[in-house]
């Protein structure tokens, strides 16, 4: 900058306008080059595949070397989807499995349907105290139904939930699942893959989450694939799809995923044990987890896999109001904000290798900076243009950045969804949806970044609580 330019104060402000727009620019696209790095791993992923298995082949080819399942189901107040949940779980295509459904302090009816629907008598069952958890008041289950253990526990969160249920298990493997999720027949025989493949290396694994809504629920099963009529629901597909097909398929690619999503994750017991379980006192007990488990391998020295497998499924049912997918959304910047900050000396650091210098630049790129420097752009950059301090060009470059890159980048994994997994088998779906990605952009996208700097703002204030989530059921996520 000349001497000129500092003594004239218009200049000043123009080339002050210039930094800030050209910061915003570069923050967007590197964000941007690293999605489309994500998006050509996750390509790959998906194309260099083995062929896809059916159910039965599975079952053949692991019916003797599947380990044991613990499927573990943390319910609170979730009275009306806990028995479709429960039928689907108890009739998952497995060889030796059990379900514990654990009723967290339930206020509303969840552990008397529970009891009702299945005849359910009280039993007793020994327990070790592997990681802590509030105190059990007692243990439900029937001869008719040998694989389902319901536990009932004080409230503690899902944390403590889970790790009641972790102490509860009976198997090398758990599943974590939300109560108010189904899972597909086959999820576990596909999820558990990497676990028989490199027995000595997995310690943890994901699967893909997808949207309930507008979908045919008979008998806790999915049996017919459809489109949900609310926007808020159709918005959240497209979502769900670049999270998963593209982000955490290219991230477990790398092996520098930081997040298996607590609706469907797969893990080794003995390691999450070892790591004190989950973790108290944070919003984002999945991801802390999984940072946790790359944590406790890395500074051991030993390798290890942490890995994403795209075809087993899990359904839920999304938020179709504006406050409940505000409070949500909010919640889950405020659970990255805690484990990044916890877990801030990974970051770049070369000692956790891929995790700290990808997974976690990441989740500082995305996560982190993200929503404060896109909303920065939203407000500052028009304005700018606006009082004539910036040129129509740096405008332009904004737009293109903001917008046209995001659009590419939602059709870009609806076309991978077509191409490699085709779960939506009409046309008319598929159009729909790639009109979402372009719609979402105007107006969603701006109204999620301003939920997740209320999550910034509940971080800063140090709120912990989870907020009341609302919810219709399976029943009515048919209509």
């Amino acid at each position: 900058m000349s001497w000129l330019a500092l003594s004239d104060p218009s200049a000043w402000m123009v080339t002050s306008a210039e930094a800030i727009a050209m910061f915003v620019i570069m923050a967007g696209m590197l964000q941007t080059v690293f999605y489309f790095v994500l998006l050509l791993y996750a390509s790959a992923a998906l194309a260099t595949r083995p062929p896809v298995p059916r159910s039965a082949t599975l079952w053949r080819r692991y019916s003797e070397q599947a380990p044991a399942i613990s499927v573990l189901a943390p319910a609170f107040n979730e009275e009306l989807s806990i028995v479709e949940s429960t039928r689907s779980l108890l009739s998952l295509q497995y060889p030796e499995f059990e379900v514990i459904v654990i009723n967290d302090g339930s206020k509303d009816g969840t552990l008397a349907r529970l009891i009702a629907e299945f005849n359910l008598e009280p039993v007793q069952r020994f327990i070790d105290q592997s990681v802590t958890h509030a105190a059990i008041r007692g243990f439900y289950a029937s001869p008719a139904l040998p694989r389902l253990l319901v536990v009932d526990k004080k409230n503690g969160g899902k944390s403590d939930a889970l790790n009641a249920g972790i102490n509860c298990s009976r198997s090398p493997l758990f599943c974590a699942i939300d109560a108010d999720s189904i899972l597909e027949p086959d999820a576990l025989l596909r999820v558990v893959r990497p676990f028989i493949d490199e027995p000595h290396l997995t310690v943890a694994a994901g699967g893909t989450i997808r949207i309930a809504n507008g979908c045919k629920v008979d008998s806790g099963r999915i049996s017919d694939i459809g489109l949900p009529r609310n926007f808020l629901a159709l918005v959240q597909i497209v979502e769900y799809l670049r999270a998963f097909l593209m982000a955490r398929v290219g991230l477990g690619k790398m092996q520098a995923l930081t997040v298996i999503s607590g609706a469907f994750g797969l893990f080794r017991r003995q390691h999450v044990v070892e790591v004190g379980g989950y973790s108290h006192g944070t919003v984002g007990e999945d991801m802390e987890l999984v940072i946790k488990l790359h944590k406790l391998m890395r500074e051991a020295k030993r390798e290890y896999r942490i890995d994403f497998v795209a075809e087993p499924v899990c359904w839920t049912e999304c938020p179709d109001s504006l406050s409940v997918l505000g409070r949500q959304r909010a919640r889950w910047q405020r659970g990255s904000l805690e484990c990044f900050v916890k877990h801030k000396n990974m970051l770049f650091n070369p000692r956790y290798g891929r995790i700290g210098m990808i997974g976690f630049g990441h989740i500082l790129l995305v996560d982190v900076l993200g929503p404060l420097v896109e909303v920065l752009g939203y407000v500052l950059v028009p304005l700018l243009w606006g009082l004539g301090l910036l040129s129509f060009s740096w405008l332009l470059a904004f737009l293109a950045v903001t917008f046209t890159l995001g659009i590419f980048l939602s059709i870009a994994t609806l076309i991978l969804e077509e191409i490699q997994l085709r779960r939506f088998p009409k046309t008319r779906e598929l159009l729909v949806l790639g009109g979402i990605a372009v719609v979402e952009n105007f107006g969603y996208r701006q109204l999620s970044n301003i939920w997740r700097l209320q999550g910034w703002w509940q971080f800063i204030r140090r709120q912990q609580s989870w907020g009341t989530m609302t919810r219709k059921g399976f029943a009515a996520a048919q209509v």
